[in-house]
């Protein structure tokens, strides 16, 4: 969920990049008898949804010779891994000049960016350590002996040698990740990376790990709400991230599953990234597809996805003025498609915004549309399960309201206490725990 406040960020972001930039199906899982065995099977460990680059700046320009450092956080871990790159968004074929991965040295003082050269390892592409990823397409590298542990930082540097033309990315990623001129994928520092928003994973939408006995992933289909939008950047305190840790801590004599957060800020059921919406908002390509055209990518194609949380509507809502009956038609046929290849499916009620925003963008009638489509949620029997993510955030003296220990700010997006609180809220026993 994009937010008014955000459009600032957006635009903010965009000049300093320009300014700063030269001229497969869900498996089913192993079988009892593979289990039994003991053999490893892939797990996801760590996703981001990816759109198309924006119609201005970096995202649009795209890199040439220029190397990327992302920074993510796995959830579950494992002796053995593999990086998936995407240019599912690409208007062109894209170089992979040299990619490599390693941990944060955390005893320096920039340590999101300075990697721990003992660490350093080149990743492959078919034994080769260049590939080409053909425009529309993934590329996936080959797995490489790195283990990691559960909730774990890893760097992720990536060397573009030629132009890319607009990218391929997820651009709320409440996470600092950096860029800089020439091949910087041995780089220990971050000196040469001078270009370091808050935001962006480019052309990396996945990591799995080999594991034992896996109960696969938990898929969390969502909004800004999921997206971390309100959360502290850097500190993995989106709500996602912290279910993955309670799953851990709650159960640390057996395997938990990976938590993948597929969610994309400012993502409508009906409506497309562009679309502008009420109290003056723009639009824009990162705010992704229509959710229903996001799923053969964002969920489906998912290493071993078992669970789909879904917790989407309130942009269409406030964005777009759809009314209920939108709103509850396509979450239904979420839920058709994602039961229909053998998934549990669980939904989240609508959480509250009133004093969000300019006028027009909170009002009665669409108060009164959010409750809809809320009571609907929570009478139906179609889904495996309901989070009443409504019931946790919202203020009792002012059910319209976020309370306000939970708001972030700008009243619609939850701080990091409250994203806390929508991770403890999860019934473990709806994940098959």
């Amino acid at each position: 969920m994009s937010t008014p406040k955000r459009w600032h960020v957006v635009t903010a972001a965009a000049a300093l990049l320009v300014a700063g930039t030269p001229a497969v199906v869900a498996s089913a899982g192993p079988s009892s008898t593979e289990a039994e065995r003991g053999r490893t099977t892939w797990a996801a460990s760590w996703a981001a949804a990816v759109t198309r680059g924006n119609a201005t700046g970096l995202t649009n320009n795209g890199l040439n010779n220029h190397s990327v450092r992302m920074v993510v956080h796995t959830t579950v871990g494992g002796p053995v891994l593999r990086v998936r790159l995407s240019n599912m968004y690409g208007e062109q074929a894209v170089k992979v000049g040299r990619a490599t991965i390693a941990r944060p040295n955390t005893a320096t003082p920039d340590d999101v960016s300075d990697i721990d050269p003992a660490t350093l390892r080149e990743l492959t592409f078919g034994g080769a350590t260049s590939a080409t990823m053909n425009r529309g397409a993934e590329l996936l590298s080959d797995p490489i002996a790195f283990p990691i542990g559960d909730q774990q930082d890893l760097v992720l540097t990536v060397h573009f040698p030629t132009p890319t033309g607009p990218v391929t990315f997820h651009g709320q990623s409440r996470q600092t990740n950096f860029i800089g001129a020439t091949d910087l994928t041995s780089a220990a520092d971050g000196a040469g990376f001078t270009i370091r928003p808050n935001c962006c994973w480019f052309f990396l939408s996945g990591i799995d790990v080999q594991r034992r006995h896996s109960p696969g992933s938990v898929v969390v289909f969502g909004d800004s709400i999921a997206d971390g939008n309100g959360s502290t950047v850097n500190a993995n305190k989106r709500w996602p991230d912290l279910l993955a840790d309670r799953l851990i801590d709650a159960r640390p004599d057996v395997r938990t599953p990976g938590v993948l957060n597929a969610s994309l800020a400012g993502n409508r059921l009906n409506h497309e990234g562009p679309e502008p919406g009420a109290g003056g908002f723009p639009g824009y390509h990162e705010l992704g597809p229509n959710a229903l055209a996001r799923l053969d990518e964002d969920v489906f194609a998912q290493t071993d996805a078992r669970t789909v949380i879904t917790h989407l509507g309130i942009n269409d809502i406030w964005m777009s003025g759809d009314s209920a009956d939108a709103v509850i038609a396509s979450l239904r046929q979420i839920n058709k498609q994602v039961k229909a290849r053998g998934l549990r499916s669980l939904v989240a009620t609508l959480t509250p915004y009133e004093g969000h925003g300019n006028p027009g963008v909170w009002t009665p009638e669409k108060e009164a549309t959010r409750q809809a489509v809320n009571a609907y949620l929570r009478g139906s029997t179609e889904f495996d399960g309901l989070l009443d993510f409504d019931q946790v955030l919202r203020d009792p003296a002012q059910p319209s309201r976020l309370l306000p220990a939970y708001d972030s700010g700008d009243h619609i997006h939850p701080n990091d206490a409250g994203n806390q609180a929508l991770a403890d809220a999860v019934p473990l026993r709806l994940l098959g725990l």
